[in-house]
């Protein structure tokens, strides 16, 4: 049986590998309950990543492609089978006219809050207090502009 270490004793940092490991852990779930929540809807987890992209604002076919780091082939074929299903329409960009932005429709919007209503880790959320959520948000908000993008340099842990 192992003493806890006194009040005066601060633990240690987790390192960068460690806690690596945690955000791959949380997102891997998170991206399940996701895919589970999605799939009574007939959509698959990609499907829900696009409509995701484009709930809010229009985005041209290769913008969705360089933030979901798909091959733009891909994302024409998920627009595609988002489109017949009355998820998402085409329109012609009003900056060039040879562009075409993928526009999330009413329905499409509403399929998203349904998802994201039924999935489990809002559970896991709730049980963060107000305080902490905002904390947790910051920071991830913090993270999220360098691992969009790929990161800085790699440096030593």
């Amino acid at each position: 049986m192992s003493t806890p270490a006194p009040a005066s004793v601060k633990p240690s940092a987790p390192s960068k590998v460690e806690l690596l490991e945690l955000l791959s852990a949380v997102g891997g779930a998170v991206c399940q309950d996701f895919a589970s929540a999605a799939a009574p809807h007939g959509l698959t987890h990609m499907q829900v990543k696009v409509l995701t992209h484009v709930h809010r604002d229009p985005a041209s076919m290769r913008e969705i492609a360089e933030a979901l780091a798909c091959d733009a082939s891909n994302i024409t074929g998920i627009v595609d089978r988002l489109e017949a299903g009355g998820h998402v329409r085409r329109e012609v960009s009003p900056t060039d006219r040879r562009v075409k932005n993928v526009v999330a429709t009413d329905a499409g919007r509403a399929v998203l809050r349904t998802i994201r209503g039924t999935m489990q880790a809002h559970g896991a959320v709730d049980t963060l207090d107000p305080d902490e959520r905002t904390l947790l948000y910051g920071l991830l908000e913090r993270l999220r502009p360098q691992i969009e993008r790929g990161g800085a340099a790699h440096t030593a842990t």
